[in-house]
């Protein structure tokens, strides 16, 4: 138990080394990978529990911070490693019916993109984050990849220039931070920030607001969400599926950083941060259900629902209270769970469908087990909708009981359900067209594979779930967001550790 805050980094790591140089059958890398994956979850569940009890904190080499590395395990790391560990084991064993077979190295580089997502959630050092976002991106970038294809390279273009810009921001960020203050341990920014002179103040505001910038990139946020549709929508089934967590590292982010390091003993800079991120929400918000109504094929409709989805979680961050964070957890869980199975579904489908017709919007062959695929289709668009009594329903419900009844309230409500409004049109239009508008041939290009659609299942029926144990899940995303609106108790866990008394 000493040890387990680095687990969740080492473990994939270790395996993802070993599965590149290791030159055996595709069965026999296929089952090292998923058991490394299937044992993120009771990692993952370890932690959530060890959480409960209070901030863990674990010094690499045992270097007391801030001179040395630390890994920090609080409630809102442990729920973000959960809820990876769980798309990822149904996103690989999804892919374990040929899709990870169309390309070279699929399975090390799932790995490392684990890696880089459970090192980016754990760790309490910037410049630690930095490099995690840069392997999980260097990850990503050849998963996007795999499998080849025109429009796969082209997306693959956008996406590389884009994050790579965004990587020379953030370090130009990440090294002015060093150069005023001396140090990149959050915790300890956190004190030396509440202590800044009146000269320093702009320039680490300027850092400050370079940082926002580099998280929007990477959360989708208008006007930097461009990259996202046609990225997503060209990824193979399980890639996108994995990529509905990474506009959520992103958002820790922009959550860890500006309630930590620019929290309370920065009012200027939260109050800046806070005045923009509230009319950025609302944009995003809207013009991803714009774009779902819009989409030409049913992968880029879901891309544009994660934009929407990273629309209203922003909302949420930008109210601030701990309600409104509360709701914007519960929201960050159903949205990536339920657009990871969209995705995958999406997969299904384009296989059913055959190559000709995959899953562009127009009217195709009659479809195998119509029943089925219909109502898994049904299920999941009433969920992401936001329709009761599913998980969706509740966490818009959540979050627009957290409004009140001022000013926000009358922008939130509108766009919120208005966005509702147009995201059910365009999931409406998409299922009338895949289910009902058929041409004559019904033969199927490729039968229903029953592993990919147990993958599917698993993440949808996490929707029900979420209803189901509704109100344990609140009260630890309730006791999640009353920590992290009281810093001092992460800074005083992470400046109280000795080298005696680390591990």
């Amino acid at each position: 138990m000493t040890h387990l805050p680095i687990l969740p980094i080492v473990l994939p790591m270790v395996v993802g080394a070993v599965l590149l140089l290791m030159r055996g059958s595709m069965n026999f890398k296929r089952g090292v990978s998923l058991l490394a994956t299937f044992l993120q979850l009771p990692l993952a569940i370890m932690l959530l529990l060890r959480a409960s009890e209070g901030t863990l904190v674990y010094t690499l080499g045992n270097w007391a911070p801030p001179f040395g590395i630390v890994l920090v395990v609080d409630r809102l790391s442990a729920l973000m490693l959960f809820i990876t560990a769980v798309l990822a084991f149904c996103a690989l064993l999804f892919s374990l019916r040929g899709d990870d077979a169309a390309g070279r190295n699929f399975h090390p580089l799932f790995q490392f993109q684990l890696m880089g997502i459970t090192g980016a959630f754990l760790t309490g050092d910037l410049f630690n984050l930095f490099v995690f976002f840069e392997i999980l991106l260097i990850a990503s970038y050849a998963l996007l990849l795999h499998g080849a294809g025109s429009a796969r390279v082209r997306a693959g273009l956008h996406y590389v220039l884009l994050n790579l810009t965004g990587s020379a921001l953030f370090l130009i960020a990440v090294g002015t931070l060093y150069g005023v203050l001396g140090t990149l341990n959050m915790a300890d920014l956190a004190i030396r920030v509440s202590q800044l002179s009146p000269e320093e103040q702009p320039l680490v505001g300027a850092a400050g607001m370079l940082l926002l910038v580099v998280f929007g990139l990477k959360t989708a946020m208008f006007p930097l969400y461009f990259w996202l549709p046609r990225a997503y929508s060209a990824a193979s089934a399980p890639v996108g599926a994995l990529f509905a967590i990474m506009t959520k590292v992103g958002l820790y982010s922009i959550l860890r950083v500006y309630t930590l390091i620019f929290g309370e003993q920065a009012d200027s800079l939260a109050f800046m941060v806070n005045e923009w991120l509230w009319p950025l929400a609302l944009v995003t918000l809207l013009l991803g259900a714009l774009g779902a109504l819009a989409a030409a094929t049913l992968s880029g409709l879901i891309a544009y629902l994660v934009v929407l989805s990273v629309g209203t979680m922003l909302a949420g961050l930008a109210i601030g209270t701990p309600e409104a964070l509360r709701a914007t957890l519960f929201y960050l869980m159903h949205s990536t769970w339920i657009t990871g199975a969209f995705f995958l579904f999406a997969g299904v489908l384009q296989r059913v469908r055959g190559p000709r017709y995959a899953a562009r919007l127009i009217a195709g062959p009659a479809l195998p087990y119509p029943m089925l695929l219909g109502g898994v289709f049904f299920l999941a668009a009433m969920s992401i909708v936001g329709m009761p009594p599913l998980s969706g329903f509740i966490g818009k419900l959540l979050l627009l009981s957290a409004v009140g009844t001022g000013q926000q309230a009358a922008w939130l409500y509108p766009v919120v359900l208005g966005a509702g409004f147009l995201s059910l049109v365009a999931l409406s239009r998409a299922g009338t067209t895949l289910f009902w508008r058929q041409t004559e041939a019904a033969a199927s290009a490729e039968p229903i594979d029953a592993l990919r659609m147990t993958a599917v299942l698993l993440l949808l029926l996490a929707s029900p779930a979420l209803v189901i144990f509704a109100e344990p899940v609140l009260a630890y995303l309730a006791a999640t967001a009353d920590q992290l609106l009281a810093p001092q108790n992460y800074i005083d866990a992470v400046m109280s550790i000795t080298p005696e008394a680390s591990p």
